[in-house]
């Protein structure tokens, strides 16, 4: 049998590189002689995250429609004409046997072309809205796996797989990490933990909330692991303390987890994914800033299953205080939620994702 040969596309966002990278590292090691390619918006965050993964990348000229009418618009027919060109060669010189769309702008020229010239393709949407790229594809994709039940009300029901988002497998045992979490992030041994995480470049609303309530937290004997991200570190860099630790990024993010008991979080898909798999009580601060408002949809499908609880953006001076006291104060309310965002983790996503690209290959 020849080498199989596998291109992976998505990207805009670490919410799609990352899936499709832990995808690509689930099929490596069921075929270690297969061939990976990698293709990607040629001025985005995947042209570096890709490459340090391992993986060989092309970028294509393209971008996301503006919602409001701007020059980048006018020039998206061009872009996506040059993208379907470059789409056509790539897929004529690499020949192969599958492509995998994770989301994003640059996946849709790319798995349009694959379509046309009847390669099988697989769909892996994240979130609880489906995004404009996946809806343009789904009906000539062979297969759609999705994270969140309901979904087919974006897509044809016959090609829906209900696997999850792919997640990092080392959260699968962060209990048994304690000693080790502790001794990392130094640990006051009689504060409980606050976790805050708003993306890898922050989250300014949740940055601008922690800041105002660092003696709310203090007069609450909590200490804090505070993410601000790259844009923000420099600016709140100055809080750091034995109660308040402020880190640009979290490399050990099994580490984090393992350390809190409450968690502050945005609601991008693979945040909500692996906070499943987390099983701590979570408030969700979603983002108002992303399409179609999907981190909401996201929050609000974990908080119906009273798996969670959610702040919109707008409510924070008024409701956090109280919101966040009740939590806190409630060791019901902690293990509930704990429990029920527990039955929704899917801890063998990649792997079920990865067989049914299998049983394409098996097909054809």
């Amino acid at each position: 049998m020849s080498k199989l040969k596998f291109i992976l596309s998505g990207g805009g966002t670490g919410g799609h590189i990352y899936p499709a990278v832990a995808i690509a590292d689930e099929l490596k090691r069921r075929h270690p002689d297969a061939e990976f390619l990698f293709v990607g918006a040629q001025d985005r965050m995947e042209m570096q995250k890709v490459p340090k993964a391992g993986y060989q990348i092309e970028g294509l000229w393209i971008s996301g429609i503006q919602r409001k009418l701007t020059l980048q618009n006018l020039a998206f027919p061009f872009k996506l004409l040059s993208s379907l060109r470059k789409s056509r060669t790539i897929i004529k010189k690499f020949q192969p046997d599958v492509v995998i769309g994770t989301g994003g702008f640059a996946s849709g020229p790319l798995l349009k072309v694959a379509n046309q010239k009847n390669i099988p393709t697989v769909l892996q949407e994240q979130n609880s809205f489906a995004g404009i790229t996946n809806k343009w594809l789904a009906n000539e994709a062979d297969k759609i796996c999705v994270a969140y039940a309901g979904m087919e009300k974006f897509f044809p029901k016959e090609k829906i797989r209900f696997t999850g988002n792919p997640v990092r497998q080392d959260l699968i045992e962060i209990q048994h990490k304690e000693n080790e979490a502790q001794a990392y992030f130094k640990l006051i041994p009689n504060k409980k933990k606050v976790l805050v995480i708003g993306g890898s470049l922050g989250a300014k609303r949740i940055n601008e909330l922690i800041e105002a309530n660092l003696s709310y937290f203090e007069a609450n004997n909590l200490q804090v692991i505070w993410q601000t991200g790259k844009l923000y570190f420099e600016k709140y860099k100055k809080y750091q303390s034995a109660s308040v630790q402020v880190h640009e990024f979290l490399d050990r993010m099994d580490l984090a987890y393992s350390a809190a008991d409450y968690i502050i979080s945005r609601a991008g898909a693979g945040s909500v994914s692996e906070l499943c798999m987390v099983a701590k009580p979570v408030l969700f601060i979603p983002s108002p800033n992303v399409a179609e408002d999907h981190q909401t949809k996201n929050a609000m499908s974990l908080v119906k299953e009273e798996a969670a609880l959610m702040l919109k953006e707008t409510d924070l001076e008024e409701k956090f205080q109280q919101e966040f006291l009740a939590l806190i104060s409630s060791e019901a309310l902690q293990q509930k939620l704990g429990a029920n965002i527990l039955k929704l983790a899917k801890p063998n996503a990649t792997k079920d994702i990865a067989d049914e690209i299998e049983k394409l290959i098996k097909k054809k």
